[in-house]
């Protein structure tokens, strides 16, 4: 019987992080289409998963104006994705934790149920999205199992994303039918192209 993710997974949105390549903004809350892009992210993961987060660590006010409990990083700010997932595990009553980052606005509408299924099927501990080339590490669902393992990982100085996932048994999840997903806003170039695909409905 296929576990309902519904049922299962919190959904985080990684809103964490410094926006270095976009100047220093706050990307999460960038306009796309005129709703910030966490917004939009949102719209299309909470119908995925039992509940939804926000992983930030300024303009807190601002993220928590869109409904959803805001986390911080525990270990200090701007630690990277590591720490946005740990503050989720440590929140989290389910028994998964499913990121997303919050500049890539074309979730497909099955990647929680595709991550689940994938990570069942093969016992693993966490799986990790596969873009057809390379692994996109932000794109994980994480067992709450691995609270301690992740928060041990990080007291001890560490901050590099592929190293800790090696250390568990990791689930390689395709999604290399959908691309798309993977289009990431790094820059204000790029987040003017995206507003002309969405305009244009080809994304």
């Amino acid at each position: 019987m296929t576990e309902d993710p519904a049922a299962a997974i919190s959904g985080v949105i990684l809103a964490g992080g410094r926006g270095q390549r976009m100047g220093g903004q706050d990307k999460g809350l960038l306009s796309l289409g005129g709703r910030p892009l966490v917004g939009c992210i949102a719209d299309l993961l909470r119908p995925q998963v039992a509940d939804l987060l926000v992983n930030a660590n300024r303009n807190i006010a601002t993220y928590q104006a869109l409904g959803y409990p805001v986390i911080s990083d525990t270990q200090g700010h701007y630690d990277g994705p590591l720490a946005g997932m740990l503050a989720a595990l440590r929140y989290s009553s389910n028994p998964y934790v499913l990121t997303a980052p919050c500049d890539s606005p074309l979730l497909p509408p099955d990647y929680a149920q595709r991550m689940l299924a994938s990570l069942r099927e093969s016992s693993g501990e966490l799986g990790v999205a596969h873009d057809g080339q390379r692994l996109q590490p932000v794109f994980a669902l994480l067992s709450k199992n691995l609270t301690a393992s992740l928060e041990n990982y990080l007291a001890a100085g560490e901050r590099k994303i592929d190293r800790w996932f090696a250390r568990h048994r990791m689930a390689t999840v395709d999604f290399s039918d959908h691309p798309e997903m993977f289009d990431n806003l790094n820059t204000p170039e790029e987040l003017t192209l995206m507003e002309a695909k969405l305009a244009v409905g080809s994304p």
